[in-house]
């Protein structure tokens, strides 16, 4: 197996409710396991989530979890998940999923690159840019 990069974010107790709604947003497979699964199973943050990954079939991974008990969970902005291509149907569809209850920094429009581009913050903080590039056929 080649050696992969995938973004992993990180959630305050919502990670559940967050890798859901990304699924929806992109579609694919949603796998997770919380700490109550390999911990004490009457703790506090028994059903939060140790671990998510979903898979989808246009080949993102996108991974995700809940702060650990006892980490306080910091939020930042240096960070983002870039989806480009060069099918417009495709990305504008995952541009108008994850726009539902986000804040718009950049509107998905053509830019003075030439590219149509976009900027959001998700409802849970998570800022996407969505970039489509001429086709390469």
């Amino acid at each position: 197996m080649a050696s992969v990069l995938n973004p992993y974010l990180s959630f305050n107790g919502n990670a559940r409710e967050a890798m859901e709604f990304y699924q929806k947003a992109l579609g694919g497979k949603l796998t997770a396991n919380t700490y109550g699964e390999y911990g004490d199973p009457n703790a506090p943050e028994a059903n939060n989530l140790m671990h998510g990954q979903l898979e989808t079939s246009a080949g993102f991974t996108l991974m995700g979890a809940d702060s650990p008990p006892g980490v306080p969970y910091n939020p930042g902005n240096s960070f983002a998940v870039s989806l480009s291509g060069d099918d417009l149907v495709e990305l504008s569809g995952y541009w108008e999923r994850l726009s539902d209850g986000a804040t718009i920094n950049v509107p998905l429009e053509k830019q003075m690159w030439g590219d149509e581009f976009g900027q959001l913050t998700d409802r849970y903080g998570v800022m996407w840019m969505v970039n489509v590039g001429p086709s390469q056929s």
